[in-house]
């Protein structure tokens, strides 16, 4: 195994792991926007207001992506698992 295959790989699983956590990050992130637009405007200032429909965003977000990251994550693994001989010489 060289230092330049190490890095690759490393690279790879990091850019997986970005992918797979975009769709709930970007949904809390515009669910809370919205939010906190509607606060600034109405002045309600409750806690529970942000956080109840960003979890239920987020839980969404898992429920539908969940197909395609399981997709992206078994592909994963099955190339690095058919891949072992060719790491190990």
């Amino acid at each position: 195994m060289t230092p330049e295959f190490v890095v690759s790989f490393a690279k790879e699983a990091i850019i997986l792991t970005i992918l797979l956590s975009a769709p709930m990050l970007m949904l809390g992130l515009i669910v809370g926007f919205i939010i906190a637009i509607f606060q600034a405007v109405t002045q309600v200032q409750e806690m529970t207001l942000m956080f109840v429909p960003k979890i239920v965003a987020v839980f969404m977000g898992l429920l539908l992506a969940s197909p395609w990251m399981l997709d992206e994550i078994v592909t994963f693994t099955r190339r690095l698992i058919e891949n072992i001989p060719l790491y190990i010489k």
